[in-house]
């Protein structure tokens, strides 16, 4: 097996971003014909993209606690991450230790140049080295595909129409205490709700071929596709006995995991960002067959 290029996945990226900006625009539109100033959405728009692009995998070990570690600290996590970096292609990424209970690993960054891979310490602790080595392998798919920066900015529009509908009420009381304008922010609300619909379930395909193209990767990368198989099964295995409260606190970052931490209480569950394990390890048993020649 070689590591070939996935059109699909770069087809995919591409008209994902192509209709998400369809659906900005659309968006920004709407607003700047309620009243809304279009040059100061526009300038809030492009202030918010410049922060997402240089900021956005700093805002991700944020929100999920990691910090970057040296050789000295972790030096055969390092070596792995190095070989397969090496394997790839790619710069060697900065390695991330996430404190949590609950297994995963994920990459973020702007480029193959500005990226990080992370790990849980408790992944460590649950895999065999064969096995963390697949999953390091599937994140360093992600870094090579450099679908991780699409991800990030293609979430902007739902995240932006998503916080509308959240404060809809907010604003409404705060700007409309005569209720003269209430019809137009009724149809804010409406259009916030379609293009958060709309932008989440583009966002989700996309998310969902890209995990196959990373899973694939690692099959290539490692040679071993029977590794990550067994990987994804423990992971997934062990998820249903860590705490609610404790994969809500890292819930956020779904998107980037390699196995979502779904605590059963948001909408996050409607719009799943991964296929179905069972699909993921079809597709996998697939490529071990075709490496044995089956």
């Amino acid at each position: 097996m070689k590591w070939t290029r996935d059109f699909g996945l770069t087809m995919r990226m591409l008209l994902t971003s192509f209709l998400l900006l369809i659906v900005y625009l659309i968006f920004l539109g709407v607003l700047a014909a309620l009243g809304f100033p279009f040059e100061f959405l526009l300038l809030v728009a492009a202030g918010m993209a410049f922060l997402q692009y240089f900021f956005s995998d700093k805002l991700v070990l944020w929100s999920t606690g990691t910090r970057i570690v040296g050789e000295d600290e972790y030096p055969e996590l390092h070596r792995m991450i190095e070989r397969l970096a090496a394997a790839a292609g790619v710069p060697k990424p900065q390695v991330g230790i996430t404190p949590s209970p609950v297994p995963n690993a994920f990459a973020t960054g702007r480029s193959p140049s500005h990226a990080v891979v992370a790990v849980t310490d408790s992944i460590m602790r649950a895999l065999k080295p064969e096995e963390l080595e697949a999953v390091l392998a599937h994140e360093m798919s992600h870094v090579k595909n450099r679908d991780m920066l699409t991800m990030t900015m293609a979430s902007f529009i739902s995240m932006l129409a998503f916080l509308i509908m959240r404060n809809w009420l907010f604003i409404g009381l705060f700007n409309n205490r005569d209720n003269n304008n209430m019809g137009a922010l009724i149809l804010i609300y409406v259009v916030s709700i379609i293009v958060w619909l709309v932008s989440t379930l583009l966002t989700r395909a996309l998310s969902r071929y890209r995990e196959f193209a990373a899973d694939r990767g690692s099959a290539v990368l490692t040679g071993n596709p029977g590794a990550l198989i067994s990987a994804l099964t423990k992971i997934s295995g062990r998820m249903d006995y860590i705490p609610a409260e404790k994969k809500q606190e890292v819930e956020g970052a779904n998107a980037f995991f390699i196995i979502p931490a779904l605590s059963g209480n948001t909408l996050m569950e409607l719009f799943s960002t991964h296929p179905p394990l069972e699909k993921r390890v079809a597709a996998l048993e697939e490529l071990q067959a075709q490496q044995r020649g089956y």
